[in-house]
């Protein structure tokens, strides 16, 4: 054999091993999974965690929020909230506790296909996307432009393909369609069109609630079934920080409850700005506000299903802008996860909000370090966690592709090492040693570990430095935009029967063609 041909038998053979790592994994062998538990990092002690719940019910029973709708009012006083004369809602430490006490747990967040349902409780992990971007970022030629209706489908379609992102939240904003109603429900429709996986969007009106709950009652083939496996959540901004509540997402909150759909509960303080500078302090006023929230929604219906959405941004002090991709978020965050763990409540968070433009070396490390310590806090929800850079402004189709490489690499750490008599390996270090060649490569151990203990990228590169020249020396971005390209060419979701989309049609304005959501020929 030749000096060519050994080159290129050996070449095939990489070839045919790679793509033998590329093809997916049957359940029972995948090195990670979606709801692993966590829980090893906890940047706060037991004692940290009571003052900072201690704190929280000072909070409320001696500050209150302000500003509550007359139908938030009649519901919470019903329930025990006192009401001052300056309009303020104040919350007994009894009520807090026992509202607590009561709150729903353990409940599945549902998906179209029950295959991707998750059971957010205990320490278990799911990341997922989520955000309001007005922009979508050309990771080539670093242009912004905006967003729209068919981006928001089509970034729903990637995600339905990916292995490590389990839930889609709406990522960007449909900035071509003008009226608050067609934006929300045209949100709606897209997302649900675009994925099996849950669904997580949000709501200006409770009309559009409404509207859109008559939506999933067509999809899920009626109302009763619908509320048996509800597949979208509502993501409710209910508070504005400081400790007021936001009066139409007030609304917004009730039609939800009342119709079914679990809610997170999202308070979104930026410490520096509209929470404290002080980490802990914001974390206090942020508790705060979500456990007001908590008695609101157990008020409207007793035990419905609501998450803990402590998302606490932070502010670089030097401009007063948000700063995403910081250390400091990553601590807050990953300390939002002890708080929802300590009232065993299932907890969302942020994490992966990148400060930086590009998917870019920037962008890279600031999502590692965010994940690695969030993701290990045993945060229930993770939502952000792919796509988004610019601190929330921009998204990135690439960077979706990219960060669901980190996230998996991140779920491995979340593994950790599994210590037990088999792997301890003593027989096959004895026979290595003793009997064999000397080295692992080839043993039985090495060949049953390679896919189940191990993890590999599908689009970081770990070729030589020559194979990368070979290849022509493709940058990551690269590599992520012929993989997207290949997703955008070929997966073309089909869940939601014709039938039901023309009914969904003839009710409300629907926006995306038919034609850009199954292209002629098409597979």
């Amino acid at each position: 054999m030749s000096e060519v041909e050994a080159k290129v038998v050996r070449g095939g053979a990489r070839a045919a091993r790679r793509a033998a790592r590329a093809a997916p994994l049957p359940d029972s062998i995948r090195p990670v999974r979606p709801g692993m538990p966590s829980g090893r990092y906890k940047p706060l002690s037991d004692a940290d965690v009571l003052r900072i719940h201690h704190a929280a019910l000072d909070v409320l029973e001696n500050i209150g929020l302000a500003d509550a709708t007359p139908g938030g009012i009649e519901y919470m006083t019903k329930v025990g909230a006192k009401l001052t004369p300056e309009g303020r809602l104040l919350f007994p430490r009894a009520l807090i506790e026992d509202t607590v006490a009561r709150a729903a747990r353990h409940f599945v967040l549902h998906a179209q296909d029950p295959k991707h349902d998750m059971e957010p409780w205990g320490s278990r992990v799911y990341f997922g996307t989520a955000g309001a971007a007005v922009h979508i970022v050309d990771a080539t030629t670093g242009l912004y432009r905006d967003s729209t209706t068919k981006d928001l489908y089509d970034i729903a379609r990637v995600v339905d393909t990916l292995e490590h992102l389990h839930f889609y939240q709406r990522s960007v904003v449909c900035r071509e369609v003008s009226t608050p109603m067609e934006m929300d429900t045209n949100t709606a429709y897209a997302s649900v069109s675009g994925t099996t996986k849950h669904v997580g969007t949000s709501w200006v009106q409770p009309q559009h609630v409404e509207a859109s709950l008559e939506m999933f009652h067509l999809i899920a083939g009626g109302e009763d079934k619908w509320r048996a496996r509800p597949f979208v959540s509502q993501s409710n901004c209910f508070v504005v920080p400081p400790l007021k509540f936001a009066y139409d997402a007030c609304l917004c909150l009730e039609t939800a409850v009342r119709g079914g759909m679990p809610v997170l509960l999202l308070s979104a303080g930026q410490a520096g700005a509209t929470a404290p500078a002080a980490l802990a302090s914001a974390l206090v006023q942020e508790t705060a506000e979500c456990l007001a929230g908590l008695v609101y929604v157990n008020a409207i219906q007793p035990g419905a299903p609501a998450i803990f959405g402590t998302w606490c941004f932070v502010s670089d002090l030097r401009t007063g802008a948000m700063s995403g991709g910081s250390p400091e978020q990553a601590l807050l965050s990953a300390a939002s996860a002890q708080m929802s763990r300590f009232y065993d409540l299932t907890g969302g968070t942020a994490s992966g909000m990148s400060d930086a433009k590009l998917p870019d070396m920037q962008a890279g490390y600031e999502k590692a370090y965010n994940h690695a310590l969030v993701g290990n806090a045993g945060a229930n929800l993770i939502y952000e966690s792919a796509g988004m850079l610019a601190s929330l402004l921009g998204f990135s189709m690439e960077g979706l592709i990219i960060d669901n490489d980190v996230i998996g690499a991140v779920q491995r750490t979340i593994k950790g090492i599994d210590v037990s008599d088999e792997s301890m390996s003593l027989e096959t270090i004895r026979k290595v040693c003793i009997e064999g060649p000397g080295h692992y490569l080839g043993s039985d151990q090495t060949l049953q570990l390679m896919q189940r203990e191990y993890i590999y990228p599908s689009v970081g590169d770990r070729t030589s430095p020559n194979e990368w020249v070979e290849q022509g020396r493709p940058s990551v971005v690269e590599r992520a935009s012929r993989k997207l390209e290949a997703i955008l060419a070929s997966h073309y979701p089909s869940h939601i029967p014709e039938s039901v989309d023309a009914a969904i049609r003839e009710r409300l304005p629907i926006r995306l063609p038919r034609s850009a959501m199954r292209p002629a020929g098409a597979v």
